[in-house]
């Protein structure tokens, strides 16, 4: 069975940095998931959690060492296929959510299958899968034609993991999906996300600067116990 992620011996450095000059460097020598497993990558700001997710889901390509995204070495493929792989086995909840304000909640989710053919084939009825995903997220019923723009910022965390979940894509990650929110409806978000996490298989790495939330994961890392940062002075 392949890994749905595995980091080994890499080593990223901004262009444009080095000696003399400001900039940002990250080297990670291992880091691995196992299937269906949940992970919470804890670190403060600026310490390369962003720099890390850009590695993982193959936005950059480290100057050494590989990334591996379900059985794929990512610097062997093309940028292409990269991009294709991406949309078939990552789906991303991003922090700002990126939502489509004027598009519907249903457009909104189904955006994740136009350009993943795996993803809409695992998903032949994808309207009703939408709908269901958002029911199965405590949205309300009927929301598929309400434009995103007129939703609570937690009506639409709801939505940007509807569309990261559809299709069910071997890895989900989010990154600090539930800065927003308070604690009891921080609480509720994550009780829906790992059900339909388990309900798909999916293997989900979740980055947060919040530890109080890591006993509901099967894991916590500290980004700087797998990592090392380097920041160069001006």
């Amino acid at each position: 069975m392949t890994t749905p992620l595995a980091l080994r011996d890499v080593a990223f450095r901004w262009p444009g940095t080095g000696a003399g000059g400001a900039g940002f460097a990250l080297s990670v020598p291992a880091f691995a998931m196992t299937r269906g497993e949940s992970a919470l990558l804890l670190g403060d700001s600026g310490s390369g959690k962003s720099t890390l997710l850009s590695l993982i889901c193959g936005i950059v390509q480290p100057q050494r060492g590989e990334v591996e995204l379900d059985g794929e070495i990512l610097s062997a493929l093309s940028a292409a296929r990269r991009d294709r792989l991406r949309g078939e086995r990552i789906g991303v909840i991003f922090q700002q959510f990126n939502l489509l304000p004027w598009a519907s909640v249903e457009d909104n989710i189904l955006l994740a299958l136009q350009f993943a053919p795996e993803r809409r084939r695992r998903t032949p009825d994808a309207p009703a899968e939408a709908a269901r995903l958002c029911a199965a997220l405590g949205l309300p019923k009927g929301i598929g034609a309400t434009p995103a723009g007129r939703l609570s910022t937690g009506q639409q965390q709801r939505v940007a993991a509807a569309r990261a979940l559809i299709g069910a894509p071997p890895l989900i990650v989010a990154d600090e999906p539930t800065s927003a929110l308070d604690a009891s409806a921080q609480g509720a978000f994550l009780d829906l996300l790992f059900d339909q996490c388990r309900a798909a298989g999916s293997t989900l790495l979740m980055v947060s600067h919040d530890a109080r939330i890591a006993p509901r994961f099967d894991r916590a890392v500290n980004l700087a116990d797998i990592a090392t940062a380097e920041r160069s002075a001006a």
